[in-house]
């Protein structure tokens, strides 16, 4: 219970009890007055052309970061930090799904009360429950546990925060209480809290997690900082947002960072000392995260190895009564000792409809070659290039017949650095997204070129595979890089598709598209 101190944070949004039987949850969710007021929300909202029809955004009001996604009971499950209308404090946000693709809007999860908002976290499955661990604003770190089929019932841990923060004129504690994930080992139960500590050059802070332990989820003993041999970050960078799960027969640590946006290492996870040992690390984000840039990350293990992982991106345009989106399901694997690869999850491919084949052709130098028959806001195009010896190929996506808008997405084949971390190294190209032409709309705010390094062999042809979606292009770069940026184009007839190849020749071996239908239909 809440002492005659503590101040009432109680929600005023609806909340509704369910069944624990998977059939009576179905029937109650059919009369539910939440789950009815989102599916009106998402009718009145339809018509924005800006609003995404196969990327998740939530039902009602604004967005923030994806939490505790996970697979439970063959379905997968994800949360996010969500505004109500009747109380815009931070709430767990929940949607459904069968395939990572098709979602469906749940009651809200997980309401504040007695802490002020319920920020950011992950959860853990165990073999009869769901255990969600999360940040508490103004108590500190809170556990709630659920178990019923469809994750309906929420319930906290003590009723109290399980991991205070510390108060006023209290004593500093040698950790940060914020943004906790958490696992089991061994029967005990670990959670990271996400900080920075002064320990950078000129003693400027860096990032770092601090690790605990307990043996009931109610009582929390700290035990040390977490990662060692970080030195894949920038001074000043937090750890916001960690998720820390195998992958391969390593382990790797995604999280955001409030300067440089989503990041993640990669190393091995010492079970003796605790400790995790990093020997590699990457980014999501090349830029800042607003405007229009990829946001935090939400992320569970596959069951094969692998990670699937999204986020949450910023727009870069105001929209009325909604504002960020969420990312494709993406799925992370090891391919080396410190490779990532990234490729979409889920079933992307039911999405599809009006197949259109693009056979080999040259691609003159210096020429816009627009591709007639493929066309639209919301597409899915795989192709193959050959740039030969063309310092750049490009394609343009969502373009003005004359080419007043357009998004540009560009290759620079062996034009990235050197990687000498291990002798003379390999040279890797180079992929970017420039949003500087995409809109003519004078509230548009357009980001920097969205630019990442990529490793392609020497003779492997460029294979792109990128999503189109109203207000977002996603590009995915041979399986091992991917690229989010949001645009906004201001015609209607902003829908056409070209490629180009500057300076000399390069040929498309291939081009494949598709329309992509609603995953709300």
């Amino acid at each position: 219970m809440c002492s005659s101190t503590q101040p009432d944070y109680a929600s005023r949004v609806p909340r509704f009890a369910f069944g624990n039987a998977l059939d009576e949850q179905e029937a109650q969710l059919k009369s539910n007055p939440l789950v009815a007021r989102f599916a009106e929300s998402r009718r009145k909202m339809a018509g924005d052309p800006y609003r995404p029809i196969h990327h998740y955004v939530n039902p009602e009001g604004r967005l923030n970061d994806p939490n505790g996604l996970c697979f439970w009971k063959g379905r997968w499950h994800l949360f996010y930090q969500a505004y109500p209308p009747e109380d815009p404090r931070q709430h767990w946000g929940h949607a459904v799904s069968e395939d990572l693709v098709h979602w469906r809007d749940l009651p809200y999860a997980i309401y504040p009360n007695p802490e002020e908002k319920c920020f950011s976290g992950s959860t853990l499955v165990e073999e009869d429950r769901v255990i969600a661990m999360y940040h508490g604003v103004s108590a500190g770190s809170m556990v709630a546990v659920s178990s019923d089929p469809l994750l309906l019932n929420w319930e906290k841990v003590t009723g109290e925060t399980v991991m205070p923060s510390p108060k006023e004129g209290e004593p500093k504690l040698p950790y940060n209480v914020f943004d906790p994930c958490i696992w089991k080992k061994d029967g005990v139960y670990y959670a990271l809290t996400a900080g920075t500590q002064p320990t950078g050059p000129g003693g400027k802070r860096v990032r770092a997690w601090f690790l605990h332990r307990s043996k009931d989820l109610a009582t929390w003993e700290y035990l040390h900082p977490f990662a060692e041999d970080d030195q894949y970050s920038l001074v000043g960078d937090d750890g916001a947002c960690p998720y820390f799960w195998p992958i391969g027969d390593r382990h790797i640590l995604l999280h955001f960072s409030h300067m440089s946006g989503g990041k993640y290492l990669v190393g091995d996870y010492d079970r003796k000392r605790d400790k995790f040992v990093v020997t590699s690390g990457g980014d999501f984000n090349h830029g800042s995260v607003a405007p229009a840039g990829v946001h935090a990350p939400s992320a569970t293990p596959d069951g094969k190895g692998g990670i699937v992982v999204l986020f949450n991106m910023n727009p870069g345009k105001p929209t009325h009564g909604w504002d960020q989106i969420m990312t494709l399901p993406r799925r992370l694997t090891l391919t080396d000792k410190d490779t990532v690869d990234v490729e979409p999850a889920g079933d992307i491919e039911s999405l599809r409809c009006d197949h259109q084949h693009i056979k080999a052709m040259k691609l003159p130098a210096n020429q816009d070659v627009v591709l007639e028959n493929v066309r639209g806001n919301s597409a899915e195009i795989i192709a193959e290039i050959d740039p030969k010896t063309a310092p750049m190929v490009e394609m343009n996506v969502l373009r003005s017949p004359k080419g007043e808008e357009r998004t540009r997405i560009m290759f620079y084949k062996e034009r990235g650095y050197v990687d000498r971390s291990r002798g003379i190294g390999d040279r890797y190209s180079a992929i970017s997204i420039d949003s500087s032409y995409s809109s003519i709309l004078p509230d548009v705010r357009s980001r920097a070129p969205e630019t990442a390094d990529v490793l392609v062999g020497k003779d492997e042809p460029l294979r792109l595979r990128v999503f189109i979606d109203r207000s977002i292009v996603e590009v995915f770069v041979n399986g091992r890089q991917c690229l989010a940026q949001r645009v906004y184009p201001g015609r209607k007839d902003s829908i056409g598709v070209s490629l180009r190849s500057q300076g000399q020749d390069a040929m498309l071996t291939s081009l494949d598209a598709w329309q992509l239908k609603s995953i709300y239909d």
